[in-house]
């Protein structure tokens, strides 16, 4: 069964990032009048055991090239989910968010936030939705042979779909963007 598509009057790409300091998933997605297609996504792999200043700069470089290549009309970042018991955690990824908050600003573009149970229920209609039914709920929805992997490369193209749908509504602002 083909999954329904949504019409566009103009064609808009986005481009989803899912930050990380091991892995950062990328997806971008195009939509005109054909409906909404996956063009790219993947992963970025920051090495582990080296200094911080070394992985930031592995994972901005091929950010830029990235952007460059896909030239994005939009990029979507997911946005900071700190959890009381991982601080540690939340601040790390702040490093890994700055940096692709440089290559955005870079590139010339602007950066929409968006939460990470905002995207989950837009896409796969649960706030709660787990890695398996996200990469389901994508896959289904661009008409994907097979699931994206890693599962950082689904939530990624999920950001993208979320904000896609977001950007070319009545609003062209996602709410919360900074």
């Amino acid at each position: 069964m083909t999954p329904a598509r949504r019409i566009y009057d103009v064609a808009m790409r986005v481009l989803g990032i899912d930050p990380g300091l091991r892995l950062t998933g990328y997806g971008c997605v195009e939509a005109g009048p054909g409906g909404e297609a996956c063009i790219e996504a993947g992963v970025i792999r920051v090495p582990q055991g080296k200094p911080m200043e070394t992985r930031l700069a592995a994972l901005h470089a091929p950010l830029c090239e990235l952007i460059a290549e896909l030239r994005p009309d939009h990029v979507v970042v997911e946005s900071v989910f700190a959890h009381r018991l991982r601080g540690q955690t939340a601040m790390l990824m702040g490093h890994a968010r700055g940096v692709i908050l440089l290559a955005i600003a870079n590139a010339g573009l602007e950066a929409h936030e968006l939460a990470p149970a905002e995207v989950k229920k837009a896409v796969a209609g649960s706030g709660r939705a787990d890695k398996v039914q996200m990469q389901h709920a994508v896959a289904s929805q661009l008409g994907l042979a097979e699931v994206p992997q890693p599962a950082d490369a689904a939530d990624a193209l999920a950001l993208a779909l979320c904000g896609l749908r977001r950007l070319s509504g009545p609003a062209t602002s996602i709410q919360g963007a900074e």
